[in-house]
């Protein structure tokens, strides 16, 4: 977009017709991941205080969706994909497919930009990683993390999320 502003604008700052503007003049990608999964990633990378991670959803059920943090909180209030056009929703684990695919629309090419990615071995471990961390959730605690993350359950495919049933 030809206009000069910092990289710190947020795109907030900006009238609608800007927004508007600005928005219809980039290819807009989202990237999503299902959201049982990033809770796993956040305790794992130690963002958590909880000892647990039976303790770590509940810290995140009692903040609420306004005070959560942007590492759990659900996708839909961060990206706002009913008010954004998005070009391109890519999933996290079919980033090398997806990716590839992505370049090769833009008209760049594939091969030498696109990193290894182990998709099947990534899909494999937090399949097998969330199976094991949803067996020491309660029935209560999986109905409000379903609850809590309802809206992106329905905006995106999540096929094997432990959290659509």
């Amino acid at each position: 977009y030809p206009q000069q502003h910092t990289l710190e604008t947020q795109l907030s700052k900006f009238n609608l017709t800007k927004i508007e503007a600005m928005l219809g003049s980039y290819t807009k990608v989202l990237f999503v991941r299902d959201p049982f999964q990033r809770l796993i990633s956040t305790f794992m990378q130690g963002m958590g205080s909880s000892t647990s991670f039976s303790s770590f959803v509940q810290d995140v059920l009692d903040s609420g969706q306004h005070n959560a943090s942007v590492a759990w909180k659900p996708l839909i209030s961060l990206c706002q994909p009913c008010f954004v056009q998005y070009d391109y929703v890519v999933m996290f684990g079919f980033l090398r497919q997806e990716l590839g695919h992505l370049l090769q629309r833009s008209g760049l090419a594939v091969d030498s930009l696109i990193p290894e990615f182990t998709d099947t071995q990534v899909r494999w471990t937090y399949s097998w990683l969330s199976e094991q961390m949803f067996r020491e959730l309660s029935l209560q605690q999986k109905k409000q993390l379903s609850h809590f993350y309802r809206w992106d359950l329905a905006a995106f495919q999540f096929a094997s999320s432990f959290l659509s049933d």
